[in-house]
This record gives C-alpha cells, structure tokens and sequence, in this order.
C-alpha cells in the first residue's frame, strides 16, 4: 500500500489518497479517522473458498461506521486446523474481538493458521485507510508443554505497549514491523481472561489498510487441543513501561571446551543480576551462572559469562537469560543453542545442519571462526532458484532457519561468511 498524500491534524472527516491493491491496481483509498470505539468483529459472512480452509475468505459486516473487513485464511502451517473463524459461543473474552479457534497440529513444534485482514467500504471491495487501529492480543497464556503465540504484522512505523511492567510474554520486533509474542512462564488461565494484564500487549498503527496475524502455539508434547485466541482491536491508556530491562542482543559462542554467553543491555531499571539458565533438553532449565546488573542505566552496557562445558555429554546445550530486579520479578530471553563439537570438528570449514530431513525449525551449526560475525544464509532448490536468504550479524554458534513454508524436497543451504562458503544439503519434508 502507497500513501502519497500525508494525513493532516486539523482534518475533519476522511480525505481521499492514491494507494495500490496489492495486486497493483490504482483505486482511490478512503481515510477513516481514528475511532474511539474500536474495531467491531461480531458479525459474518462466508463469502467464498470452503468455510474454514485455506483459501476461504470471510466479511465481517459493520467493524466501524461504512467500514467492514475482508479476513482470509491464507495458509494453516504444521497440521493446524480451523474450528471456527470468531468464536464467541462460550462468552469468554470480547464478543467484538476477533476470535479464532484453531486446533493444533498433532506433534511436537509449532503449529498455526494465517490471516490477511482487509479493511474496505461496507458492501465493496475498495480498500479503506484507518487512521490508527490498535490491536491487543489477551490471554496469550499455556502451560508447561504448550504456549501460545501471535505475531501482528503491520508492517513499518508500528509501535506496541506492554500493559504490564513484569509480563508473562515476550514481545520481539520482527525487521518487517511486525510483533512476534509468545507466552514464556506457561501460566494457564481459564478461557480468555480479560483481567490477565500480565499476557497482553497492544500494537498500533496509523494509517492502514491491511495487515497480516499468526496464531498459534508451541508444544513440547504432541497434542491436538482446539485453543481460542482473542485480538481486541481498541484502544486504551496504557501504563508506563517498568521492564527492568531491555535487552538488545544476546548470543551463545563455542570457544573450545567453554561456551561464551554474551549479552546487551539498551537501559536497566533497579536490575540486581543476571542468571544464564542451561538445560539439555531445551526444556528443564538449571543455573549455570550469575552476573551482576549495572542496576540503573540508559545506555549500552555488556556482559559475558563463560560456561565449562568440557564434562557434558550431551551433544547440544540450551541456554536462556534471566533477568532479576530488586523486588525479585524478573523476566526471559530467548533461547540460544550450541552443538558440541566432536574431536577434529569444531575448526573444520563446513555448517551442520540437523536434524535432517528437516519440517519446521532447521539448525544450522557454523565454523568456529564464523562466531560472532557477520553470516548470510540462503537456501536455494535443486534447479538452482534461490527460496530463502537471511543475513545474521553477530551470529551465534548455531542458528535457526524457519522452512516450515517451502514444499517437500531436497535443497541446498549456502553460508557465507567473509568471502568463505560452506553448503549442506537438506531434505524437507
């Protein structure tokens, strides 16, 4: 969507702007002003493709004054299914949030559906922009072997809020501008709880038309539990960020017989200490080492902390950060993960990949000189047609490769890393 004419404070109604479908054709975009009674997702219809299947689209009629929303189931990832697109029969959450029940694919990893929520004039297919469209996601909860996550993609210029100090979740700003959360204490509540402040956040946007949601969860244990998910699309006054910390880079590296944490702080806020938590199931999570906080800081503060893992025998170690303030709250980061090396393999000039075949999540293990630097990882298929490229700066010891979304097939990953290649070949099923 392209914007040529910027929204002025002092307008009073809409204004019209020159915008693009996304399938490029040139429509005049109607400029809704903020509402401050939020988005309305209560009332349906089944407008094409097979009711609750890929491809199937769906109006919702009314979700503001002359405004409905086109959503579309654009794919269901890893076995997730669809029991219903708003969900509102148990009287749990907001009847005018958008509610989706998705059942989770039967096996252990990642399983969820997408959407694409178009916002149009009532009755037509033209595109409308709101001027600001707040979406909060409630009750992102789970429990010990299953955690539920979203990510809203708005796209560049979005901005979220916490609605508590000390949450339950974690919210990672993905480089597209998207808003990628997944629940990390695994405290269930019972059906979408409202009052949970502790497991919601809010997006916001201006200026919008359309955008994209994952929901989903992660489990550890296969399961095939049918969850309901909520996005409130109003918005509210949020309180003052209190997150003791914020955290802008934290990596795993193997150095020989020691694996080096390292970790960086944008601010703290009354921050007593770091704990590095190891596991070797990426599960059941112990205390590996404690680092002292700087306690008060607005600017960039580095830690390190190395871990002798000469005696594990385990062929791959799990770490996590957490971070404790003076009142004893503290919050995760994300997991990083180190394959051990065998006798002769850690200097060799090559990646590992595992496990392979691969259906989700692929590991790629680098060269031990490659720590720490710059790496570009692509993903080409048999007759040479490049289907994926990432660039990590700063990499870890071993990286994770999403290809949940390429077709079953053998392919070839290419890591490069200051003029130095090394492939691998995969099988993706």
């Amino acid at each position: 969507m392209k914007t040529f004419l910027p929204l002025k404070k002092n307008f009073v109604k809409f204004m019209l702007v020159i915008a693009f479908t996304a399938s490029g054709v040139l429509v005049k975009a109607q400029v809704i002003p903020m509402l401050s009674e939020g988005l309305k997702f209560e009332n349906y219809q089944h407008i094409s493709g097979t009711d609750l299947a890929v491809g199937s689209l769906y109006r919702f009629t009314d979700i503001a004054p002359n405004v409905d929303a086109l959503v579309s189931i654009d794919s269901l990832v890893n076995g997730a299914t669809m029991n219903k697109i708003d969900d509102n029969s148990n009287g749990q959450g907001y009847k005018a949030a958008f509610q989706p029940a998705i059942k989770s694919g039967n096996f252990s990893g990642s399983s969820y559906a997408v959407f694409s929520i178009q916002f149009v004039q009532k009755e037509t297919t033209t595109p409308v922009i709101l001027q600001s469209v707040n979406a909060t996601a409630l009750d992102l909860d789970g429990g010990n072997t299953l955690k539920e996550f979203v990510e809203i993609g708005y796209g560049a210029g979005a901005s979220m809020s916490y609605w508590m100090g000390t949450p339950d979740i974690l919210v990672s700003e993905l480089i597209d501008g998207s808003f990628y959360a997944k629940n990390v204490l695994g405290i269930e509540r019972n059906g979408i709880d409202t009052s949970a402040l502790a497991n919601m956040f809010t997006a916001t946007k201006t200026n919008i038309s359309f955008f994209t949601l994952k929901y989903g969860n992660i489990t550890s244990n296969p399961t095939s539990a049918t969850r309901q998910y909520s996005l409130y699309m109003k918005g509210f006054t949020y309180p003052p960020s209190t997150l003791p910390v914020s955290l802008t880079a934290f990596s795993a590296s193997l150095n020989n017989t020691k694996v080096d944490l390292k970790w960086k702080t944008a601010s703290e806020i009354n921050v007593n200490y770091f704990m590095v938590e190891r596991s070797f199931n990426g599960v059941d999570f112990n205390d590996a080492g404690m680092v002292f906080a700087a306690g008060n800081s607005t600017t960039d503060m580095s830690y390190t902390l190395s871990d002798n893992v000469a005696n594990v025998t385990s062929p791959v170690v799990y770490y996590r950060l957490r971070s404790v303030d003076n009142d004893g709250k503290s919050q995760l980061s994300e997991v990083r993960m180190v394959r051990l090396a065998k006798q002769g393999q850690q200097n060799s000039l090559s990646i590992l990949t595992f496990p392979n075949p691969v259906t989700n999540e692929l590991r790629i293990t680098n060269p031990a000189s490659w720590q720490n630097k710059n790496i570009t990882y692509e993903i080409f298929s048999l007759n040479g047609q490049l289907v994926s490229k990432n660039i990590i700066a700063g990499a870890s010891q071993t990286e994770t490769a999403n290809v949940s979304k390429l077709q079953s097939g053998i392919y070839m990953v290419k890591a490069s890393c200051e003029g130095q290649v090394a492939t691998q070949r995969i099988v993706k099923h």
